[in-house]
């Protein structure tokens, strides 16, 4: 059974936004779903997350998909870098993700965003993991540098790149509570490994 992973962003829940949608509407398709909630969301630090996914997951195959959120995005990544050599997953939607952020509302925020901005990533690692990630980005993201992550994750990760207009951070805040672009790229990565 092919299994999809939906991992939240920060100071956020598996009931907010547009995930608990999505989990029904894949669920409603046949695929096992996870939704867990991340320790700590207030201050997310590397590693208890990425051990969060480590322990959740266990071994992932090419059954297995990820969708992220923010910084969830992150963890995601910082994940796969971590997995034995050889391994593969089946794909990957990032929602809002980044590699570079702005706009940071205080200087506590900035120095818990700092290790996430800063340590680097192994996106070598992480492609060869994951050959099949797309990632939906929207041209008013508060947290700015759209083209500059646009740029990286294309370069950086072979991603498909798709630029949404006046989507936000893709939270309710923003009027986001479903997200039919999001379910129809993970069918498609799905539909794509098929072939």
């Amino acid at each position: 059974m092919k299994k999809v992973y939906i991992i939240h962003g920060w100071e956020a829940n598996p009931n907010q936004h547009w995930l608990p949608w999505l989990g029904r509407e894949l669920q409603d398709k046949g695929f096992e779903i996870f939704i867990p909630e991340m320790p700590n969301t207030e201050e997310p630090d590397i590693d208890s997350w990425v051990e969060r996914l480590k322990e959740l997951v266990g071994t992932p195959d090419q059954n297995t998909y990820f969708v992220g959120h923010s910084i969830g995005c992150q963890t995601i990544m910082r994940y796969l870098e971590s997995l034995p050599e050889r391994s593969k997953i089946g794909g990957i939607v990032f929602v809002a993700g980044w590699f570079y952020l702005e706009n940071l509302e205080s200087p506590e925020v900035e120095k818990i965003a700092e290790p996430w901005l800063n340590i680097p990533i192994d996106t070598d690692k992480v492609k060869g993991v994951c050959s099949r990630i797309n990632v939906l980005l929207s041209d008013d993201d508060y947290f700015g540098c759209i083209e500059k992550n646009k740029l990286a994750f294309e370069q950086r990760l072979n991603a498909k790149v798709d630029i949404y207009h006046n989507y936000g951070h893709f939270c309710e805040d923003d009027g986001k509570f479903e997200l039919p672009e999001a379910l129809e790229a993970v069918l498609k990565i799905v539909e794509e490994n098929r072939k």
